[in-house]
């Protein structure tokens, strides 16, 4: 099986990739305080500089009352944190890599009693004023990630996160211009999120989103049913100004809707003509959730993921366990030299290295 397709350039206005692995972003709440360590830098240094094409941090947090739900979490925002991740960035790009921040609001989704003391925020009951400075709290992160160096960025709206919750009926219950009965309403919040950032970076600054049909709290949801909902939902994040859509699936291979072998990502470069990522349980043989029961994943063959990336179906591939794992991954896939591969351990998951 030939892995060349894997390690084509990729373009898009100022993001210039050596191939089109992406590392995905995964939280691991090890920055003290939220402020990111040289341990940090030195885990997403040697991703860089065994050949992956682009790094999507773990998320990290805007200034916001209850944005957070675990204390070590990072922070995008205030000096400390902003120089751990321009020591971050700086480390990447010495070792011949590109990254760029996942910015992250988690909304509802208290994780521990003790932490953080503060009310998480709820889609349903913010006032006005709480969406105004969320949204601008977004673009002062975003701004923040271009002026510290950084090659792009992504919005975290999915997985029943702030934005998500948005998005989703069962969580959004507003009655006013930010709820309404369609998917397309409820898309307001996020869609002026991606304004405020549009205009903070500028037009050449690439911005991704990473959507998501599942929710943690609802493995079953999707937002969209058909292709119709799916145009509501995708097109006005386009026009608001998303360049790359990041579509989250627990398993990559299965088709997004009847009658068609499209998976999500394959769906949405259809609908927007925007360049897609890819995303679940890419080299693995099972979904995360196996990680979080405390269960390891055997490696498999990319032969149904080359297929599909040879048909254009999507631009890039993100993996997370894989490279969590195993930060040499990709170089091992680039010399062939699979025998090297590693199956995922669920005590990686707690570890920096």
């Amino acid at each position: 099986m030939s892995t060349s397709s894997l390690f084509k350039p990729f373009q898009y206005k100022n993001l210039q990739l050596k191939n089109r692995i992406v590392m995905a972003p995964m939280t691991r709440a090890q920055s003290d305080n939220g402020v990111p360590t040289q341990n940090i830098a030195d885990y997403y240094g040697r991703r860089a500089a065994s050949e992956v094409g682009l790094i999507l941090s773990e998320g990290t947090v805007i200034n916001r009352p209850g944005s957070k739900n675990l204390q070590n979490i990072p922070d995008f925002y205030g000096n400390e944190a902003l120089q751990g991740w321009k020591n971050v960035i700086d480390t990447v790009h010495q070792n011949g890599g590109k990254m760029g921040p996942q910015i992250w609001h988690v909304g509802d989704t208290r994780m521990s009693e003790d932490y953080p003391l503060v009310p998480m925020e709820k889609a349903s009951t913010m006032t006005i004023e709480d969406i105004q400075d969320t949204i601008a709290q977004f673009a002062a992160s975003a701004k923040s990630a271009k002026d510290l160096g950084f090659d792009c960025l992504e919005i975290h709206g999915a997985h029943g996160y702030l934005i998500d919750q948005f998005f989703w009926e069962v969580t959004n219950t507003r009655t006013d211009e930010y709820g309404g009965k369609t998917l397309k309403e409820r898309s307001r919040f996020a869609v002026d999120v991606v304004k405020a950032i549009r205009a903070a970076v500028g037009e050449d600054f690439t911005i991704i989103i990473r959507l998501s049909q599942w929710k943690q709290q609802d493995y079953k949801s999707k937002l969209a049913l058909t292709p119709n909902e799916m145009e509501d939902w995708l097109l006005p994040l386009k026009e608001a100004g998303v360049d790359i859509f990041h579509c989250s699936q627990r398993r990559f291979w299965e088709p997004e809707f009847e009658g068609s072998d499209l998976n999500f990502a394959g769906w949405a470069k259809k609908i927007t003509g925007q360049p897609t990522i890819t995303v679940g349980s890419v080299g693995l043989n099972g979904d995360f959730l196996n990680a979080f029961a405390g269960q390891g994943t055997e490696k498999t063959d990319l032969t149904e993921l080359i297929r599909r990336l040879d048909k254009e179906e999507f631009d890039l591939v993100a993996v997370g366990r894989a490279i969590l794992q195993d930060y040499e991954w990709v170089q091992k896939i680039k010399d062939n030299n699979t025998e090297a591969l590693l199956d995922f351990s669920a005590e990686s998951m707690g570890v920096l290295f």
